[in-house]
């Protein structure tokens, strides 16, 4: 089950009573094999929307225990997502100006944010790694790092929002520093032991922005950096992919990635179908199939998928 927000926390981020009977009704069955559960900010500049969770500070970490227990007690492996909005955060949710790469509106935004510096991009891998930190010890299995759908690290690895002349932007390689920098200091906080995926906009499917062939060496990298595995989405500013009613619409992203790296590789997008599902594994499309809608649909997608299989 993919990350997907509910907007269900209250206004400061914290955990509420309907995320957890939402997850306690989503992975009841024990059918889900992971869990990953919707974006949380790492720091109250980088929040996306009002009723965002957040993981942004020690106070969290008791309440979210209650979380990771309440998967892991039905049988379904548990991964916390982390994010910074970057340039796609509101002043009116955050009350301080939006921030990114460069002094460049978000597609769909009307505003400049201010252009971070390199201390600043410093602060903000080590709020990411204090947030992977809390992930572990509020007992979850794994962290996930954000860096799909318009937000700060697809900011900073697309073109169309990058456009810095420092050792941060340029080629593919300087445009993920940040990445491998937030790599390097989760992996030394977290331990070898502890789960690690990275969420990748594969493709922003827009003329002048992040391309297959920029993912491809980016995976590399992120793979080398200690990543564990890749889950692949893609659109910066929302999804326009030529299909979107193909059964796994991204396929075509995660078959090339696939092939580049030896790390898993999970596969998102329109896939609603228990036998396409199937396909798409026995095909070599991925490694793993993320169910997202289907189950925010039908809490028992999972058992009936798995029992039609049989």
């Amino acid at each position: 089950m993919p990350p997907m927000a509910t907007e269900k926390s209250g206004d400061d981020g914290n955990l509420s009573k309907g995320i957890i009977d939402y997850y306690e009704e989503k992975s009841a069955s024990g059918y889900i094999s992971l869990i990953i559960i919707e974006h949380s900010y790492i720091s109250n500049e980088g929040k996306a929307s009002k009723n965002q969770l957040s993981i942004a500070d020690d106070n969290m970490i008791d309440s979210l225990k209650a979380l990771s227990q309440t998967i892991q007690k039905n049988g379904s492996k548990a991964v916390m997502q982390i994010n910074h909005a970057g340039s796609a955060s509101k002043q009116e949710v955050t009350g301080e100006k939006p921030v990114g790469p460069s002094a460049i509106a978000h597609p769909g935004r009307e505003f400049i944010p201010h252009e971070l510096s390199k201390e600043e991009i410093k602060e903000i891998v080590n709020k990411f790694k204090d947030a992977a930190i809390r992930v572990k010890k509020a007992g979850f299995d794994g962290v996930e790092i954000h860096s799909a759908h318009g937000y700060l690290l697809s900011q900073f690895f697309s073109p169309l929002t990058n456009k810095r002349e420092d050792e941060y932007g340029g080629d593919v390689k300087s445009r993920i520093k940040i990445h491998l920098e937030i790599i390097d200091e989760v992996r030394k906080a977290v331990g070898d032991d502890f789960l690690v995926l990275l969420r990748l906009g594969a493709s922003d499917y827009t003329e002048g922005g992040v391309t297959l062939k920029d993912s491809l060496l980016a995976s590399k990298e992120f793979e080398k950096a200690g990543i564990d595995i890749l889950d692949i989405s893609g659109g910066f500013n929302g999804y326009s992919v030529e299909d979107k009613f193909k059964q796994g619409y991204f396929s075509e992203l995660t078959r090339s990635i696939k092939g580049k790296v030896d790390i898993p590789v999970i596969l998102t997008g329109g896939i609603t179908n228990a036998n396409a599902a199937n396909e798409l594994l026995e095909s070599d499309k991925a490694d793993l199939i993320g169910i997202g809608r289907a189950i925010l649909k039908d809490s028992n997608w999972a058992k009936d998928a798995i029992e039609s299989l049989k």
